[in-house]
């Protein structure tokens, strides 16, 4: 039986900062390289699509080719749209059976056990992204952090070659967020001005 977590708080932590995004900050910087704080929205927009389509077990294009958020601009109601996408991704990963069987997202079959967690590490750490990049607090869900740790720790010691790029080192009394974030390349101290 596949191990089903809750993808609910770590939507709803996300969804608690889109309304403090201003827009004078969309062109401001994230931790995600290359992109603005309009380009994380607008990943966020298509990977939520994409992974409550992989519960669903619905190939559409968003399941079968990777997300390519440089190439398409922020859609104008993305404060409506991405709200909604979470509570259904959230929805989507609530049924048994988005844990069962095979599936795909961003055009790489997986197991619906590890669609739904690498979705839950998606929403932690591009939660992460925008709560830095737009100067908001970011209180992560521990139980989502500590899945997100899980899977990155799982990557093993070759994770340069995976993706999310070379491992940043943190002291041994990194928090689980600041771990989470440095197994996945980001510097947990990162910050507009010393981007």
């Amino acid at each position: 039986m596949p191990r089903m977590t809750d993808l609910g708080p770590a939507a709803s932590r996300v969804e608690a900062l889109l309304p403090a995004v201003d827009d004078t900050r969309l062109g401001d910087p994230t931790p995600c390289r290359d992109y603005a704080v309009s380009t994380l929205l607008q990943h966020l927009v298509e990977l939520t699509a994409a992974f409550r389509d992989a519960a669903d077990k619905r190939f559409t294009p968003l399941t079968d080719s990777g997300p390519d958020p440089l190439a398409t601009p922020l859609v104008a109601d993305w404060r409506v749209r991405l709200p909604r996408r979470l509570r259904e991704l959230a929805a989507a990963f609530g049924h048994p059976a988005a844990w069962e069987g095979r599936t795909r997202a961003g055009g790489v079959d997986l197991t619906g056990e590890e669609a739904g967690y690498v979705a839950l590490n998606e929403l932690v750490l591009h939660g992460w992204d925008l709560a830095v990049a737009t100067g908001q607090p970011y209180p992560a869900d521990p139980d989502a952090v500590a899945a997100s740790v899980g899977l990155l720790e799982s990557f093993g010691p070759g994770a340069e070659d995976g993706p999310f790029g070379p491992p940043v080192a943190v002291p041994d009394g990194a928090s689980p967020l600041e771990r989470a974030l440095a197994l996945s390349g980001r510097d947990p101290h990162w910050t507009p001005a010393n981007r």
